[in-house]
């Protein structure tokens, strides 16, 4: 059997997720329980307390293979990432989304009151279900949400680059991608995602990914919206000379002129840029 991604395939020796049986050897195969995040965002981790590879966002669709001491072994149904997360952050999967955040972050309230306490504080692009309106507020099944910052799920933000620019400033967090902080594949993740984009988690994977558009020639010229690559980092040409990037060499999201970053780059990985995708449609200026 050849080896499957286990960042995107459910299987340990011991348990495996039920669609890949006969692809991987596993002692029991079980079907995921559907269910969502119950949270603003939680951590995603290779291991029950291990490191940060990613985060789940509110109301992302879960598949739940195992629950076992505090912790849920899961796949996000969004881009199909594997790990484990909090039990007490999962819950059972309500109504089908019919809004998506549509501003960097918002807050969840349990009264359509602006002087409420907060529930929860939500990331563009996390899916909720809206039963109703209430004055300017959006009612859904978990509380209130301010209606002119949602977007319906039918509707995308015309272009990706004002969607990352929203998070001009955030910190820089290795596996991040919400509001509170985000590292370079989440800020191209999440803005690509607010722009109708599917976009994969990780460097290698949207790299690879025709999905983010045809590689054109290194040699350029860049243009506005290209997504350009090096050894494990991306980062979004805000023009020909100048890029946004979440970083760790400022732990911060910032702009910096492109030459700097490639020269910081290669002092990493000689070989520089390594491709630059432009994904499809018009990107406004």
């Amino acid at each position: 059997m050849s080896a499957l991604d286990r960042r995107l395939n459910a299987y340990r020796d011991d348990l495996a997720d039920a669609r890949l049986d006969g692809q991987v050897a596993a002692a029991r195969f079980v079907a995921g329980r559907p269910a969502s995040l119950a949270v603003g965002a939680a951590g995603l981790r290779r291991a029950p307390g291990g490191r940060l590879d990613s985060q789940l966002l509110f109301g992302e669709p879960l598949l739940v293979f195992e629950e076992r001491e505090g912790w849920a072994w899961v796949q996000a149904e969004t881009d199909g990432y594997v790990g484990y997360v909090e039990a007490s952050a999962v819950t059972e999967r309500g109504p089908a989304p019919t809004h998506r955040v549509g501003v960097r972050s918002t807050f969840l309230f349990p009264d359509p009151d602006i002087k409420a306490p907060i529930l929860q504080v939500l990331t563009l692009t996390a899916p909720l279900a809206v039963v109703g309106q209430e004055g300017r507020f959006a009612v859904t099944p978990d509380g209130y949400v301010w209606g002119d910052h949602l977007v319906p799920c039918d509707r995308s933000r015309p272009d990706h680059v004002e969607a990352a620019l929203a998070f001009l400033h955030t910190p820089y967090l290795w596996g991040g991608k919400s509001a509170a902080g985000v590292d370079c594949s989440g800020l191209v993740q999440l803005a690509c995602r607010a722009a109708g984009l599917a976009c994969p988690r990780d460097t290698d994977m949207q790299e690879a990914s025709e999905a983010l558009g045809p590689a054109i020639d290194l040699a350029g010229p860049i243009q506005r919206g290209d997504l350009i690559f090096w050894k494990g980092h991306v980062a979004i040409a805000l023009d020909a000379e100048t890029v946004l990037n979440a970083t760790a060499h400022f732990l911060s999201t910032v702009i910096e002129p492109l030459a700097e970053l490639d020269a910081r780059a290669r002092g990493d990985s000689p070989a520089g840029i390594t491709t630059v995708r432009r994904p499809a449609g018009r990107v406004p200026r």
